[in-house]
């Protein structure tokens, strides 16, 4: 038995194995069963699978189209629908049999007589059994049959959808297209429209500026003294400036200047009425106050009334027009400042006219010509600070410019007592009582700094001043200015009276007897200082910061006259000036002092040097440290601030290992070595004070190593001569009366009773000239060094020359410097 079966759809093509055939052992069925052997379960397992996968069902979804449709679309392989044993179609076609005799499919139509007829019949009856056992494969062939014709349903049906699809996209961009199309017309008409709503609005706008030229000379027209006190007519003033600033960066404009020349004429026109306005206002208060002023028996309280408050009544009218001149005189000052300065002119001169009569009378109060010039001044100052504040603050409730004619109204204010003030500073022969002059109008000059000081930008104050739109002018009065040009007179007087004092009793003074009378000067400054000593002293002490002040009246008289002359123009003069006069003072000093100290030194008793040396490095050091205080010399050396400062500089210079030279000594102190070019007056006077420490040095170290230092010149000399002859029958030092070892043990006695007797003496003087015991201990330090080489150097002689004999006589290095201790101590 055949059966054919559907070939592949065309839509899926089969893919053609291109595998190399590979030859692998066959297994038959029988040997697979053999080798695989089931059980029942899994028979009946098989036989189930088999039955079940006969017919696999379609998908739901398909389930809904009709079998005639599927059969409509694709013929499908007819089934087997009888088996074996219940009848089936014959094969080969037979006899036709009666119908009313039932007959099975494969019985024989005739009897079987032949042996072909066996044949014809077992081969149908064998085409029967194989058609019987290829039945599930039909079925399945059926069931693929079945599935490729809905697939082929399912494509067209995919096809028509897609077809659908793409006719409905092709409308739905047509119709986008179009709404696009009309959108965009329709935005085209709207922003046509705004276009020319908002030219319309340019246009009205612009206009505008144009149309209030008509209000503003409407307005004009119509004038009065109570126009400007309208509130429209601020309103005006606004807009027309508005208008004049628009037409200025709209030059281009048709008629354009024009219309902002008569802009320019209403704002004038308007400025105008205000400067009138003013004015007259001005002119009926101080008509007023003038007449009131004049009746008798005014008091001060109704004065104050009168000239003060009356006019600060009036500011609340006047000043909100006053700021609006003021802004546009800033803004147009070609134009308006005239009219400004108008106002300000007749401001002043009605304040003027009000207040110089009762100025004069306050000043004839006074009384010039018979009170102190310091209390005048005192005075006259406080009363004309608390006139010119009254005037300035008064000023400022009507104005915020003018500083310009304000300064010079108060200034001509201020005249009318320095015309008096003048003349008498300029004749004051006493230094204190310029130096008190200065002290007051400087006092009253910080006073105004101290009260009045700069005010702090506020941003809500910036706001404020925005929105009134009045200009920041002036802040605060600055009565320095005032003060300034009597101030100058006061220096300019204090410096000649200090220079003539300077030359009179420093430069030329001669010192008396009591002045050179030292050391008793120290001894008898040793008693308590009076209480009003005291006092001067700590005045004096605030400026120069110095050690010793306490013991002042112990200076030279020229020390003195220098630190309290320097003192007192301290912070009255200009620092260039006090500079070079303080160089001169100083330098002046120090001459003075040099001199002095000669001519201690020229006295009879033999410690006269000690003293005059002592005497100018005490002077030195504190004219020193005055100069260094007053802060006028060049900044290119160490400065040494007071007697712990030059202590400190010695200590560090002891500290070294090294011999110390005295150039290395007073270098380390800021002084110049050697032949250095000294060019001003600090320098001068640590050249003095190099060589007055260098003298003391050696007054108090030479006289009591000289005997020392000259028997060893001897020796050397004697050993030297005898030497050079070569002559042996020349007599041997030992040999020489003066070089006998009593003679040697003689100088070491003498030696150590000089030590008790000289160098505690010139030790005591030190003290009582130095006062400072660190700085006394750095002198006497080097002076006994100088004293230690010098009797080193004469041990030495006497250890070698006696072999020893006087090694019990000699002071050793130790003991030498233990016993220096004991009596500098």
């Amino acid at each position: 038995m055949s059966s054919s079966r559907p070939s592949a759809n065309p839509r899926r093509p089969v893919a053609q194995s291109i595998a190399p055939s590979i030859s692998k052992p066959q297994l038959t069925i029988e040997e697979w069963e053999a080798k695989a052997p089931l059980g029942d379960m899994a028979i009946k397992s098989i036989a189930l699978v088999k039955a079940a996968c006969e017919k696999t069902p379609l998908p739901p979804k398909v389930c809904r189209f009709s079998v005639d449709e599927a059969e409509i679309s694709r013929p499908s392989t007819p089934n087997l629908r009888v088996k074996l044993g219940s009848g089936s179609r014959p094969s080969t076609p037979v006899a036709a049999l009666p119908r009313n005799i039932p007959t099975h499919a494969l019985h024989p139509k005739q009897p079987v007589q032949t042996p072909q007829q066996f044949y014809d019949w077992f081969a149908q009856i064998d085409r029967s059994v194989a058609h019987s056992q290829e039945a599930h494969f039909r079925a399945h062939v059926e069931m693929v049959s079945e599935h490729l014709s809905t697939a082929d349903m399912l494509l067209d049906r995919i096809d028509e959808v897609d077809h659908e699809v793409d006719s409905m996209l092709e409308g739905w961009r047509s119709v986008e297209e179009g709404g696009k199309s009309l959108k965009d017309a329709c935005e085209k008409l709207l922003e046509e429209r705004d276009r020319l709503l908002e030219l319309t609005d340019d246009i009205g706008t612009r206009l505008e500026y144009f149309q209030e030229l008509e209000h503003a000379t409407r307005m004009l027209n119509h004038p009065g003294e109570s126009l400007v006190l309208q509130t429209d007519f601020l309103y005006m003033v606004e807009r027309v400036d508005i208008c004049i600033e628009y037409l200025k960066s709209h030059r281009y404009y048709k008629e354009a200047e024009i219309y902002l020349l008569r802009f320019q004429q209403c704002m004038t026109r308007a400025m105008t009425l205000i400067r009138m306005f003013f004015v007259g206002s001005l002119r009926a208060l101080t008509a007023d106050v003038t007449k009131r002023l004049a009746e008798r028996d005014v008091s001060s309280t109704a004065q104050m009334h009168l000239l003060y408050t009356r006019f600060r009544s009036v500011t609340t009218q006047l000043a909100p027009l006053l700021g609006e001149l003021e802004r546009r005189a800033e803004a147009h000052p070609e134009e308006l400042s005239a009219l400004l300065s108008e106002c300000h002119t007749a401001y002043i001169s009605a304040r003027k006219g009000l207040l110089v009569g009762r100025l004069m009378e306050e000043i004839r109060g006074l009384d010039p010509s018979h009170t102190e010039l310091v209390e005048l001044t005192s005075a006259g100052c406080s009363y004309l600070k608390q006139l010119c504040m009254d005037e300035f603050n008064l000023y400022r409730e009507f104005f915020n410019s003018g500083e310009d004619q304000l300064y010079p109204y108060l200034e001509n204010l201020c005249d009318y007592l320095y015309d008096d003030l003048r003349p008498r500073i300029l004749h004051e022969t006493r230094l204190t009582t310029l130096c008190e002059v200065c002290t007051v109008l400087q006092a009253l000059m910080v006073l105004d700094v101290a009260e009045l000081p700069d005010e702090p930008v506020d941003h809500d104050e910036l706001i404020l001043d925005f929105e009134s739109h009045k200009p920041k002018g002036l802040r605060k009065l600055h009565i320095s200015h005032l003060l300034q040009m009597v101030l100058q007179d006061a220096q300019t007087r204090l410096f000649f009276k200090a220079q003539s004092v300077i030359q009179a009793e420093i430069r030329y003074y001669i010192p008396k007897p009591e002045d050179l009378a030292y050391p008793d000067k120290l001894v008898a400054a040793r008693k308590p200082a009076s209480q009003f000593d005291i006092k001067e002293k700590e005045s004096t002490s605030r400026l120069f910061h110095l050690p010793s002040l306490d013991k002042q009246e112990t200076w030279f008289p020229t020390l003195q006259k220098t630190v309290w002359v320097l003192s007192q123009l301290h912070d009255f003069v200009k620092p260039a000036i006090f500079e070079d006069i303080a160089q001169e003072a100083v330098s002046l000093c120090r001459q003075s002092l040099v001199a002095s100290s000669g001519a201690i030194k020229l006295r009879s008793p033999p410690t006269s040097n000690l003293d005059g040396e002592l005497f100018l490095v005490r002077h030195m050091l504190i004219l020193k440290e005055v100069a260094n205080n007053l802060d006028f010399v060049r900044k290119d050396a160490e400065p040494v601030a007071d007697f712990g400062g030059m202590t400190d500089a010695l200590a560090a210079i002891l500290n070294k290992t090294t011999s110390l030279l005295p150039d290395a000594l007073f270098a380390s102190l800021g002084m110049p070595r050697g032949q250095e070019s000294i060019t001003d007056a600090k320098h001068d006077i640590d050249q003095d004070l190099k060589r007055a420490c260098q003298d003391v040095i050696s007054y108090c170290a030479s006289p009591l190593c000289e005997p020392l230092r000259d028997w060893v010149d001897r020796i050397r000399i004697h050993n030297s001569a005898r030497a050079a002859l070569a002559d042996r029958d020349a007599p041997l030092l030992t040999e020489q009366e003066w070089a006998q070892q009593s003679a040697a043990e003689d100088l070491n006695t003498k030696f150590a009773e000089a030590l008790e007797r000289d160098l505690r003496s010139s030790v005591t003087r030190m003290r009582l000239y130095l006062e400072d015991d660190r700085t006394v201990s750095v002198l006497v330090t080097h002076i006994e060094e100088a004293i230690v080489d010098d009797y080193m150097g004469f041990r030495d002689v006497v250890w070698n020359m006696y072999a020893g004999g006087m090694k019990s006589t000699v002071f050793s290095l130790q003991d030498l410097r233990a016993n220096l201790r004991n009596i500098c101590q």
